[in-house]
Order: C-alpha cells, then sequence, then structure tokens
C-alpha cells in the first residue's frame, strides 16, 4: 500500500542495490597482479639493458620504486627466473641470466643480417637436396606439375647458433631453378636471403609472415637444447622477389627464450 507524500517532504531516495562484487578482493589476487605488472616492466629493462653490470635493483628499491610489497617483488622475480632471464647469485643478489636478441620485423632480412651487431650466426647445415614437396608447399611455390611429372623442390634444414647458442631451426623450400644451384654455395656462413638474390639476378621484393606460440615437439626441443614442450615462436615466411615470384617457403622455429621480435606500427586515418 502506498502512502502520499506530505507537501515539502523530502522525495524518497531509490534504496541502493547489492554491491558490485570486489574483483579485485584478495590479498593473493592483489598480490599475483602486482607481481605481474612489476614483471612486465622488469623484462622490458631487461631486453634493453637498463642494469648497470646486469644486477637488478634490491628488493626493497624495487618495493619502493614500484609502490609494492616485498612479496609482490618476490613473486615477480619468480617469474623471471622461471622465464630464464634472472638468477639468485649470493652475496650479489638477482641477475640477468639471459639475453634475448631483438629482430625487427619493419623490414626483410636474413637473421644474420638482423643480428649483425650482437655477435655471429653460423648455420649447421642438417639436410639439403631435392624433394618432393606436400602439394600445399607446391602451390604456396607456384609451382605445378606437367602432365605425368611431379614438382621437386629444394629443401633445407639448418639449425642456426648466435655465438654457439642454439637460436632456431630453419626448415626452408626453395623452388629448383633458384635452389639447386644453392645447394653448392657456403649454406653454413650465408644468409638465404643474399644468395637467392644473387642468383635470381634481381632483390627480394616482400614477404608474407605469420608467428605464432607452439609448444616445442620432442625433436624440435632436442635439436635447439630446450627443455621438451618448451615455448617456441614458430614462423612461416612466404619471400618472393621484386616481380611478384615466390620463391622461398620457410618454416622457422625459434627459442622462445632468446629473441624477441618487435615492429613500430602506424594507425591509418579512417576513411
Amino acid at each position: 500500500m502506498s502512502h502520499a507524500q506530505s507537501p515539502g517532504q523530502a522525495p524518497d531516495r531509490p534504496r541502493p542495490g547489492p554491491a558490485a562484487p570486489d574483483r579485485l578482493a584478495g590479498p593473493r589476487r592483489l598480490r599475483a597482479d602486482r607481481a605481474r605488472l612489476v614483471a612486465d616492466v622488469l623484462r622490458r629493462q631487461i631486453l634493453q639493458d637498463a642494469f648497470a653490470g646486469g644486477v637488478l635493483p634490491a628488493e626493497n628499491s624495487l618495493a619502493t620504486e614500484f609502490g609494492a610489497s616485498r612479496n609482490a617483488i618476490r613473486a615477480a622475480l619468480s617469474i623471471l627466473r622461471a622465464e630464464g632471464l634472472v638468477t639468485r647469485v649470493q652475496g650479489t643478489g638477482t641477475v640477468v641470466a639471459a639475453r634475448k636478441y631483438p629482430h625487427g620485423l619493419g623490414q626483410l632480412l636474413g637473421l644474420a643480417e638482423t643480428l649483425r651487431e650482437h655477435g655471429d650466426v653460423v648455420n649447421e647445415v642438417r639436410a639439403a637436396g631435392l624433394v618432393e614437396p606436400p602439394p600445399a608447399v607446391a602451390a604456396r611455390l607456384g609451382l605445378r606439375a606437367k602432365a605425368g611429372t611431379t614438382s621437386s623442390v629444394v629443401y633445407l634444414e639448418r639449425l642456426r647458433r648466435l655465438n654457439g647458442l642454439p637460436l632456431s631451426l630453419d626448415l626452408t623450400y626453395l623452388v629448383p631453378d633458384i635452389g639447386e644451384p644453392l645447394l653448392g654455395a657456403d649454406l653454413e656462413h650465408s644468409d638465404i636471403f643474399g644468395l637467392i638474390e644473387s642468383q635470381a639476378g634481381q632483390p627480394l621484393g616482400g614477404a608474407s609472415l605469420t608467428v605464432e606460440a607452439v609448444n616445442a615437439d620432442p625433436h624440435s626441443a632436442a635439436v635447439l637444447e630446450a627443455p621438451p614442450g618448451a615455448a617456441m615462436l614458430l614462423v612461416e615466411r612466404l619471400a618472393h622477389l621484386a616481380d611478384g615470384r615466390p620463391v622461398d617457403l620457410e618454416y622457422i622455429r625459434i627459442r622462445g627464450d632468446r629473441l624477441v621480435l618487435r615492429g613500430d606500427l602506424i594507425r591509418q586515418a579512417e576513411r
């Protein structure tokens, strides 16, 4: 039954509804969130060689810098230790254990060209020769076999090391007229791109690229000296000459703890 409101009486205020759930409630969740945020910033600083001598600041200094608890800082450092980026040294503190090398996405460059300033890239050629490709590979390379014949491509498998450390396992398919002459080239110390351009008599024009995260299969893990199931970057790249002809299809497995992909993106104005 409703009651009439008396003149001058203040209008009824709406009753508040049920309180919204606190999605950040709980000290454990707050600490985990804070640790993740701290780890993200420290990871970037490690990649930029921001810490003199590779030694991170003391935990209390990091706690002050990030406005976080010591427990959150310890949790952040544990994240980075699990990634293999830092380690704890008695009497020194937390130090950088491994570097990740930058690989830009803005230009079509070979691995040795990209990492020239970081050391020497040497290739261990594990397989090289003519093979009959899967139909999907032949199609990507624009190869069409004549009736009653099969098309062949040059297949290369290379383990690529930077300063002696395994970095990537590259599986490469080359069109035969470009690839066959390269079987006698110095594949151990040369990038494929330069060899292709010399053989073709024209530069590469570009490439289509996909990158995804995968877990290392047992064979790849063993070759790259990584733990079974370790995180890898799988790059599929189809390169074509300046005239548009596809000539090189590659499947590249990169150790996720040794290389980081970088690029600059431009946002186009809406039309």
